[in-house]
């Protein structure tokens, strides 16, 4: 019985937390190199969540985030989350990813630790992204380089599947 119900406490908890935010703003991550990042220091900038993978048929995405970065970083913040959830194409370390990164597709966009991006250890973040209501879909990620983009207060205005390039016009016309 006690286990039913910390385990009843903890979902309760968990729906509050989840409830609580009203925006990105409201999260923090640590990024791969292990600092701790307040998306509230992104207020006024439209942010791009992506959840990345260097072994996945996406991973050449990179290079058009790194693009769009050069581009609209004035006001556009990408941050990519490693994620290991499909496929198991994220199997290296938060220093391995990074190398990874920097080398093959020269990105200097902020990258955050590997998480979860679904399942019974998904990170906050995606928990609360994957439930937020807007025009194109919600619900759980179906695989790597999904793309959340977030207006200047923090509210998610569009998500983009995998296979809808960085530099679509689609998010391109967003950005402007």
């Amino acid at each position: 019985m006690k286990k039913a119900s910390l385990i009843f406490t903890q979902f309760i908890l968990g729906i509050t937390l989840m409830t609580a935010q009203t925006s990105i703003h409201d999260f923090s991550f640590k990024t791969i190199d292990g600092q701790e990042k307040s998306f509230a220091d992104f207020s006024g900038k439209k942010i791009m969540v992506v959840n990345t993978a260097s072994e996945c048929g996406y991973t050449p995405q990179y290079k058009a985030l790194q693009a769009v970065h050069e581009q609209y970083g004035d006001k556009l913040v990408i941050v990519g989350f490693p994620a290991n959830n499909f496929g198991q194409q994220e199997p290296g370390t938060n220093s391995e990813i990074a190398s990874f990164c920097e080398k093959n597709y020269g990105v200097t966009f902020l990258m955050a630790e590997k998480v979860s991006v679904k399942g019974d250890d998904i990170h906050p973040l995606f928990k609360w992204l994957t439930a937020q209501k807007n025009d194109s879909f919600d619900g759980d990620i179906k695989w790597n380089f999904e793309k959340f983009l977030l207006d200047e207060a923090g509210k998610l205005i569009a998500r983009f599947r995998s296979g809808v390039e960085p530099d679509h016009k689609d998010i391109l016309n967003l950005l402007k």
